[in-house]
């Protein structure tokens, strides 16, 4: 299962991306995340179902610097086609 994801609020420059990338390969999804310029962050994730609502949860809760005031969360229909282990870009 794969999701694009889009987070919301205080979340750049306080270490989210960071945060994304160290939460995912800790739950061993592969994917990637980004800074966005409208000052969202946005990225892919594909895992199991289970790993995924894990990552979903964390990713709404963020780091202790940030805060998320939405998170958009989106099924996507690919498998295997994302970067492992999960990468941060630029």
């Amino acid at each position: 299962m794969a999701v694009a994801f889009r987070v919301h609020g205080e979340v750049q420059g306080v270490g989210y991306r960071r945060f994304a990338q160290r939460e995912a390969q800790a739950l061993g999804l592969a994917g990637w995340v980004r800074n966005d310029p409208d000052g969202s962050v946005c990225g892919e994730a594909e895992g199991s179902e289970t790993e995924l609502a894990a990552y979903q949860a964390r990713l709404a809760q963020g780091p202790a610097f940030g805060r998320v005031s939405r998170l958009d969360w989106e099924a996507l229909d690919m498998r295997s086609s994302l970067p492992f282990p999960f990468e941060i870009r630029r």
